[in-house]
């Protein structure tokens, strides 16, 4: 008699989700759908959002710690407010978990040091995202710029305006000194995706940042400069005061990929009326529910974003990429099969299996977190920062 055929197939490795925001409730259709990822429980301290993890069929606790309980768990994905960060990722690498950790890393670069430092500590990987560089356009503008088609990257600018500073908050995501404010939680992105394309490492930043509305205390825009050590430069500029939306130059192409003409989109605009915390939390609860759609039929936009290399240029389209050199201009169409959140899962895989190096690791969140403080201390010094190794 034959041995029982035995699968070479790995098993699927346990997940757990702690903190159940709009970033994490996007994660759960990509998770369910990867053959790679179990998802095994959530950790949801609100009793109101609890019971939305309930309906997902796993176990739902209100503490960290008691994931301990749960049998073979493999990592976690920590999508909590950003000050808890620091505290929770270093608690789970303690207890033997690999960690996913949402952006900003942490309220701090000394923070994030502290996380990085505490992933080689205990032999644990500890990867940031979902950011904007895991998004299939970025991805193929760095293919090209690292095949040498268009030469050497010579700049590269992204400019995104949105309604960032009046869509429902909780108090912290203002507050700098919590790693509020958008030169930390939307520059984040923008630093994430010039590095991805310039170079790892930043020389030196001049930055300017806007704090435009009185009734909504925050960092709300910013002007950044990067000098990089290898040559290129770039520009970042961000202005969430819902005044233009960079939709109108990505041809109504939204974050997400969705066709978003002007009398469609849901714009946030400034707010007369006095709002509660309590109303505006409960609204961000029932934003998060649909904020981040599953799967799209086009290309995500964080803004619009421009390369120009020595050879020739390129930028986003709705389907993929132009790019225009001297022969002309050629589109190259991308496969929107996997979502941003797939391809955050398709590093994952490859690192908590000891296959590959992470590209989104610790340090690299910790020098887009560097990045962005030194962009905050140059508009405060009103000159430029340098960084050192």
């Amino acid at each position: 008699m034959n041995a029982p055929f035995a699968s070479n197939v790995p098993q699927p490795m346990r997940l757990a989700i702690v903190g159940f925001g709009a970033a994490a409730q996007a994660f759960v259709p990509a998770i369910q759908a990867n053959p790679a990822f179990e998802l095994a429980a959530i950790v949801e301290s609100n009793p109101e959002v609890q019971l939305t993890a309930m309906t997902l069929g796993v176990p739902v606790f209100s503490q960290l710690y008691e994931l301990k309980q749960v049998p073979h768990l493999v990592g976690v994905y920590i999508a909590t407010p950003t000050p808890c960060h620091e505290t929770q990722t270093i608690d789970s690498l303690r207890l033997g978990w690999h960690v996913l950790v949402e952006k900003p890393m942490a309220s701090n670069a000394e923070e994030a040091l502290r996380m990085v430092l505490a992933s080689k500590q205990f032999g644990k990987s500890l990867t940031v995202g979902h950011s904007h560089s895991f998004d299939a356009p970025i991805q193929a503008m760095k293919q090209i710029i690292e095949s040498g088609e268009l030469g050497t990257v010579q700049m590269v600018n992204t400019w995104c305006y949105t309604d960032w500073v009046y869509r429902p908050r909780r108090a912290e995501e203002f507050d700098p000194a919590l790693g509020g404010g958008a030169t930390f939680r939307q520059g984040a992105h923008q630093i994430d995706i010039l590095r991805a394309l310039c170079g790892k490492q930043v020389d030196t930043v001049k930055a300017k940042v806007f704090n435009l509305d009185p009734q909504r205390q925050t960092m709300g825009a910013h002007a950044i400069y990067l000098d990089f050590a290898n040559g290129p430069a770039a520009t970042a500029i961000y202005n969430g005061y819902a005044g233009l939306s960079s939709m109108d130059w990505t041809r109504n192409v939204s974050e997400w990929g969705i066709l978003q003409p002007p009398d469609f989109r849901t714009w946030h605009r400034r707010n007369t009326q006095p709002v509660t915390p309590a109303q505006e939390l409960a609204a961000k609860q029932e934003r998060a529910k649909s904020a981040i759609p599953n799967a799209t039929p086009l290309q995500p936009h964080f803004g619009f974003t421009v390369v120009s290399c020595t050879l020739g240029d390129m930028q986003q389209t709705p389907e993929g990429l132009v790019l225009a050199t001297a022969e002309g201009q050629r589109e190259i169409r991308l496969s929107t099969a996997q979502s941003p959140r797939d391809l955050v899962l398709q590093e994952l895989a490859q690192t908590w299996r000891g296959q590959g190096t992470a590209w989104h690791d610790g340090q690299w969140g910790y020098e887009n977190l560097r990045i962005c403080e030194a962009a905050i201390q140059s508009a405060k010094r009103g000159r430029e920062c340098v960084l050192s190794d």
